[in-house]
């Protein structure tokens, strides 16, 4: 077992339930390998890897950020948890990358105003203290025009993204809990020590979301609906692609999105641009 297989697996054992758990673990260890369509959407939406200012706040395992340092992309990765900053330096010294890597909260950066072309904070929202303070110190440090690009867990997601329960998030807080337990999916024991338990986890409305990112002063747009647009999104499943040509041949097709957006879908994929 190598160094960094090591230092991730004890990140890994409270969701020895999963059917999946073998392939799960390959890819966490591998993460780097599998971040093609998220260095896509950065490009697409922020400009060439090759030579980009990006800080990846909530680094977690460093897979993006290794991914992005290997594309070319001058990457500071920031993580709150001491332990995932060992894992980050871990990975980027398998690939021969000397990555800057910061032990830092989101609210508050170590980090110059304007210092960044470009922020990804992947599954990062929910788990800070203060969503808006980060979002604030997000917009400080990019550069005019920059773009942040995030994701935030839907208040109405029909599976939960953390416990992969249906119908939880339709619940009070206090009975979703207990299924939760019931079902032995609590990171009890895990190594985990902060925001993680449901109801300490920041999840939004759509538009309730929307508003406050416009408050801080950013222009948002919806990743995937513009995909959508762009004809890029591609459905994996062969029975939704085929129900989304029949809602595109009547028009309706970004009206179903709209409404899956704000009453199914578990995660909303922005890009946030900083205003002047």
């Amino acid at each position: 077992m190598t160094d960094l297989e090591q230092a991730i697996d004890p990140w890994l054992q409270h969701m020895a339930w999963r059917r999946d758990f073998a392939r799960w673990r390959e890819r966490r260890i591998n993460q780097e390998q599998y971040q093609g369509e998220r260095l896509a959407l950065l490009e697409r939406t922020a400009g060439p890897a090759r030579g980009m200012r990006l800080l990846d706040l909530g680094a977690g395992m460093g897979g993006f950020a290794v991914a992005a340092a290997l594309g070319g992309a001058r990457v500071t990765a920031c993580e709150y948890n001491p332990a995932y900053c060992r894992i980050i330096e871990l990975r980027a010294a398998r690939h021969g990358l000397r990555l800057p890597v910061f032990n830092a909260a989101g609210e508050a950066l170590p980090f110059p105003d304007g210092g960044f072309d470009a922020v990804t904070a992947w599954d990062v929202l929910e788990h800070v203290q203060d969503p808006a303070r980060v979002l604030q110190e997000l917009r400080r440090v990019l550069r005019p025009g920059g773009h942040a690009l995030i994701t935030a867990i839907n208040r109405r997601a029909w599976v939960d993204p953390h416990y992969h329960i249906r119908g939880i998030n339709w619940l009070p807080r206090p009975a979703a809990e207990l299924i939760i337990a019931a079902r032995g999916r609590t990171k009890a024991g895990a190594a985990f020590r902060d925001m993680q338990r449901l109801s300490a986890m920041h999840y939004y409305h759509y538009d309730e979301l929307v508003r406050l990112c416009e408050r801080i002063g950013f222009a948002v747009g919806d990743l995937r609906e513009r995909e959508l647009r762009e004809g890029r999104f591609v459905s994996r499943k062969a029975s939704r692609r085929a129900l989304r040509a029949a809602l595109r041949a009547v028009g309706l097709e970004g009206v179903a999105y709209r409404a899956q957006r704000r009453w199914y879908t578990g995660m909303f994929e922005l890009d946030l641009e900083r205003r002047p």
